[in-house]
């Protein structure tokens, strides 16, 4: 058996329907370029048999919870809630992710679940420039009452990095929209890849959520790496005067489920 990482026209018009479905089209790792090539390690990769490419996909049974601690929550309104704070080991991109769970979220079919992706100047210091400080909060509150989880995801930026993000900032203020910064810059308008994400999930033994989310590629990705969305729940809106720009892109440009009626124009 062979395996190719070469993305050429050639190779995907080997592609059958289905692993073409897969890998081109339900936006899943790209098949032929990826951090993954030349090794076996958990994520997505191609190998090649009798001149088909094919696809292999979440490798869940590598991936194994290595601590489990119990973390009390207060943030700075008072609110306070218990999680069991959940590390792991064999993730596909070796990253320090953590879930917090709340409650027994494996008692119910499919609970309710909120990725978060790390925001060191929404989360930590309040920045009002986005919304992900008071999403962050407003999930830990529903996800402690519906006992769910939170998938705490390192993707500062939207997967750009800490400095590439307020890189990005210095071109919105220029005039960009979020997205448009980051292409300015030559990297992904959103560069987030929730492979991790569905391995989480798939080792605390949770296949199917209702997801806390505006954000259709959450579920999208999900529902491809395997995990059934029964349902997306849409979060509040949190609009300041320095944000509501940056939330009518979400809505414009990639279909985010944000109620923009009480913003103004």
């Amino acid at each position: 058996m062979a395996q190719t990482n070469e993305r050429t026209p050639e190779a995907v018009e080997r592609l059958g329907p289905r692993p073409r479905a897969v890998t081109q089209d339900d936006v899943t790792e790209p098949p032929f370029e990826n951090e993954f090539r030349n090794s076996k390690e958990p994520g997505i990769y191609v190998d090649v048999v009798p001149g088909e490419p094919l696809f292999a996909s979440v490798h869940n049974a590598d991936v194994v919870v290595r601590t489990r601690v119990r973390v009390p929550l207060r943030f700075g309104d008072g609110f306070s809630a218990v999680a069991e704070a959940v590390t792991f080991r064999g993730l596909a991109d070796d990253g320090e992710h953590m879930a917090l769970v709340f409650g027994e979220p494996g008692a119910g079919a499919s609970p309710l679940v909120r990725l978060h992706s790390e925001c060191l100047t929404g989360d930590v210091f309040g920045s009002a420039r986005c919304d992900c400080g008071p999403q962050l909060r407003e999930a830990v509150e529903r996800l402690s009452a519906a006992e769910g989880v939170l998938l705490y995801l390192r993707q500062e930026g939207r997967g750009i990095g800490l400095y590439n993000k307020l890189d990005a900032y210095a071109l919105q203020d220029d005039g960009l929209d979020t997205y448009a910064a980051n292409a300015a810059l030559g990297l992904p308008e959103d560069g987030r890849d929730y492979t991790v994400a569905a391995q989480m999930l798939g080792a605390l033994g949770i296949g199917s959520v209702d997801l806390l989310s505006n954000n259709p590629d959450k579920e999208r990705q999900l529902s491809a790496l395997g995990v059934t969305v029964r349902r997306r729940v849409r979060t509040g809106v949190f609009a300041t005067d320095h944000n509501m720009r940056y939330l009518r892109a979400k809505v414009d440009r990639t279909g985010h489920t944000i109620a923009l009626t009480e913003l103004a124009s």
